[in-house]
């Protein structure tokens, strides 16, 4: 579960909502069924006039990935991960890590090592894996570039769902009582217009976007690790090569590990 997601969201309800009930309106003009229809049947209806199926068909799954925390393999125990292979590569051959690549649960990392076992030419490899990375980037941008421009559409159909208010009160002001109801109702698609874009949409996108950053960074990771395996080489050269996508405080909690274990 990621719990930022759901912090996040129950904040800014809250924040919101007491904020309403402090300025003395009421939450129960919210429940407007005309302004939910603009605003969220209109940026649905955007999505799908701006976007292809088979993009849109990704969006459950979109949904799915900021709710749940990312199974990503720790950086340093993909780092003594691999200077184990290394260490076994050296001493016995690259054809010893055949029995590891098929316990390897990732695909990605898996094909590599099998890629380095096979022989094959580094730059080729290289080449595979880079391809692979930056097809996966790709896919996340277009999956964060649905959420941001949602957050680009909702704002706008607020202020049209509040044009739609306005000429309707315009055309009541000859009932002095309910044009003030009417003006009321008129802003409220503007507010959930407002709250969806920069609220919902672009902290998703934005949180879609670092997600896909932390997964690249390790696919990177496992990418150099393989090749230098594969170049044979020693496990100090591959553990510094690999240190420098660790944050300060992750490459010390890595070598205080390393000190105990000694």
């Amino acid at each position: 579960m990621e719990k930022s997601t759901y912090i996040g969201l129950i904040l800014a309800v809250i924040a919101v909502g007491l904020g309403m009930v402090l300025k003395g309106a009421s939450l129960v003009s919210l429940a407007n069924p005309a302004a939910l229809l603009i605003i969220f049947g209109g940026t649905v209806a955007c999505i799908f006039i701006g976007f292809p199926m088979e993009d849109l068909k990704v969006v459950p799954k979109l949904f799915k990935i900021m709710f749940t925390s990312q199974a990503l393999v720790s950086k340093s125990e993909l780092i003594q991960q691999i200077g184990e292979w290394a260490t076994v590569s050296r001493r016995e051959g690259l054809l010893s890590l055949e029995s590891k690549a098929e316990e390897i649960d990732d695909e990605f990392l898996r094909n590599g090592m099998r890629m380095v076992i096979d022989g094959n030419d580094p730059e080729f490899i290289r080449d595979v894996l880079m391809e692979n990375i930056s097809a996966m980037e790709e896919r996340h941008r277009q999956g964060a570039l649905i959420f941001t421009q949602a957050g680009t559409y909702a704002p706008t159909l607020g202020v049209l769902g509040a044009v739609v208010g306005l000429i309707a009160a315009l055309g009541n002001l000859n009932e002095i009582e309910a044009l003030g109801h009417l003006i009321s109702a008129a802003f409220v698609a503007t507010l959930l217009g407002i709250f969806t874009g920069y609220v919902l949409w672009h902290p998703m996108a934005n949180k879609l976007k670092q997600k896909s950053k932390k997964e690249t960074q390790v696919k990177m990771m496992m990418a150099e690790g393989l090749l230098a395996i594969q170049a044979g080489e020693p496990v100090l050269s591959i553990n510094q090569r690999l240190a420098v996508f660790l944050s300060s405080t992750e490459r010390t909690a890595m070598e205080e590990k390393s000190l105990e274990k000694t």
